[in-house]
């Protein structure tokens, strides 16, 4: 339908005092055609081409403004004589009742060492410092008697945004801050029904104080208290009550990364002082939160493990490559380096030890362990049988009864129950041997019936006849040897056939002996390599026992493992 540029006019100025009216909060003029502004002002606008008009397009109902007047003249008749220093109770004997809630919005952060809790109420907490910071939304519900009214003489008026400064509010405060302001709410509008009700929902960051135990660390629970009571009233004249029995409100929680929240039950508490008779109430609620324990078991306890497992393999390193001492050492240090990452974590206190730290202290105890016994097995592998006579209770544990717990063998040496058994056996016929011979049969290393020479034969039996009685020369010759005196008791002594064999025979001996004393030395070193294989084999089984029961019983012992 064409418009005529004069109606286009018409619906433009009336425009204009409409919005004139909004902004000046007054009564809207009574003119003709005003009224049709809502609906035709879009038409001529959307009918007209390249037509800007000079405000936002928008559709305008002028029953919108008939409660302004209302709500003015209420706040006036309601604010003239009010006074936000009066307790507003009908009967002043009587305590105002406060409804206290709190809705939980986000860990922020959780300082564990200065032991705070931050709240929004989010939350996050820092544990270094032992600091909890929550973002969280406060909720504050009571009863104002001097601010009730008939809504019918206020043109339907029910409820009032009225700023907390213009009215009485409940000095509640939380007892454990640790913000430097104390109060980190901002303060909103208190929300007024017709009934007297008062709503204030002011939200904040609030950082409390929180005790961190780290007994369990990082497996741990940590519970921290926020505590709200009022600063200056005492119960009888205002009573905090908790408005949900079973807590704080997590409806709106936004989830932690680091920690996994369990509950926030809330408690009221009446306490009365030494110092005054009058009962204190406050509103405790404690933030029950479980740390989410899958960054700590990738990041610390499985390198750990694999560290000293790597402790485990240099038992299995050959002494001589030179590099045994270097693995153990360096994996020490290795050790270190996690053990103070997870302390500076922490706070720096002296009342539990944490369960992380009690295992890192194992695996390290057992890795310096295994430094000093890979110096015990360097020194035993690198002994000489010129310097060290190996100790027969060496001989009995490293070399018969380990190897054969172990199921160890040596090449041409079968070790069985039975052998050692048998070795133990002739090594004490051995000594009773020795025992009953005299002195000079020991030295001689011959039998006590060689002391005795009888009278040498005439030199034809001595000389002669080499066939059958070839023994008995055997037998004088040995005797002559064995004891060279005797060789002047057989009357001229021998002859010089004799005399050369008998130094050839000297001699084989004396070489035989330089062979025998090679052999004993080769045996004796070999003897305390083995020792040291024997060791180092034993040191493998222990270490490694120790530490899969050092891991399992840690993973046993802690509340929960893994907490996604």
């Amino acid at each position: 339908m064409p418009v005529q540029f004069d109606q286009l006019k018409l619906y433009e100025e009336n425009y204009y005092r409409v919005i004139e009216a909004i902004i000046s909060n007054s009564e809207l003029p009574k003119s003709p055609g005003l009224l049709d502004v809502s609906i035709s002002l879009p038409l001529v606008i959307n009918g007209i081409t390249n037509y800007i008009p000079p405000f936002p397009t928008c559709y305008l109902h002028t029953s919108l403004s008939e409660q302004g007047p209302h709500e003015k003249k209420l706040l006036n008749a309601l604010l003239a004589s009010y006074n936000t220093l009066e307790r507003p109770v009908a009967n002043e004997s009587e305590p105002l009742e406060v409804k206290f809630g709190l809705t939980l919005q986000q860990i922020i952060d959780v300082d564990e060492k200065n032991q705070i809790l931050t709240t929004n109420v989010w939350l996050n907490l820092d544990e270094k410092n032992q600091l909890l910071i929550t973002n969280i939304w406060l909720s504050l519900e009571w009863n104002d008697y001097n601010l009730r009214w008939n809504d019918s003489d206020y043109g339907g008026v029910k409820d009032l945004r009225i700023t907390p400064n213009k009215l009485w509010k409940p000095d509640v405060l939380m007892y454990n801050s640790a913000d430097e302001g104390f109060d980190g709410t901002y303060q909103t509008n208190v929300v007024v029904r017709n009934n007297g009700s008062c709503l204030y929902v002011p939200p904040g960051i609030f950082k409390s104080t929180c005790k961190i135990d780290i007994t369990w660390f990082p497996f741990d629970d940590q519970h921290c208290d926020m505590k709200f009571g009022s600063w200056t009233y005492d119960g009888n004249q205002l009573d905090l009550v908790l408005k949900d029995e079973s807590g704080g409100d997590l409806s709106d929680f936004i989830t932690n990364g680091e920690w996994y929240l369990i509950g926030m039950p809330g408690k009221k508490n009446t306490i009365t002082y030494a110092c005054c008779p009058e009962p204190y109430v406050d509103v405790t609620f404690t933030i029950m939160i479980r740390r989410r324990t899958l960054y700590y078991f990738f990041n610390l306890i499985v390198p750990c493990v694999l560290i000293s497992s790597m402790a485990l393999l240099g038992f299995t390193l050959p002494p001589d490559s030179g590099e045994k001492l270097t693995l153990g050492v360096t994996i020490l240090l290795s050790l270190t380096v996690f053990l103070n990452l997870v302390a500076e974590t922490l706070p720096q206190v002296s009342d539990a030890i944490p369960l992380l730290g009690t295992y890192f202290n194992c695996i390290m105890f057992m890795v310096a362990s295994s430094v000093v016994l890979t110096v015990v097995v360097l020194n035993y592998h690198h002994r000489t049988a010129d310097i060290h006579e190996m100790p027969q209770w060496i001989k009995t544990v490293f070399l018969q009864w380990l190897p054969w717990i172990l199921r160890m063998s040596r090449p041409g040496k079968k070790i069985t129950r039975k052998t050692i058994m048998m070795s133990n056996r002739m090594r004490e016929l051995e000594l009773k041997e020795r025992s009953s011979k005299s002195l000079l049969a020991n030295v001689l290393d011959i039998d006590d019936d060689f002391r005795h020479v009888p009278p040498p034969p005439n030199s034809t039996a001595s000389t002669g006849n080499l066939g059958p009685g070839c023994s008995i020369f055997r037998t004088d010759f040995r005797r002559s040897f064995v004891r060279p005196s005797t060789m002047e008791d057989v009357g001229g002594g021998l002859s010089g056939h004799h005399r050369e064999l008998h130094l050839i025979l000297r001699e084989l001996q004396f070489i035989t002996a330089r062979m025998k004393k090679a052999d004993e030395e080769a045996e004796l070193i070999s003897d305390w390599k083995f020792a040291a294989m024997v060791v180092d084999r034993f040191c493998l089984f222990v270490f490694t026992l120790f530490t899969i029961i050092a891991t399992v019983a840690v993973l046993l012992s802690a509340p929960h493992i893994i907490v996604q």
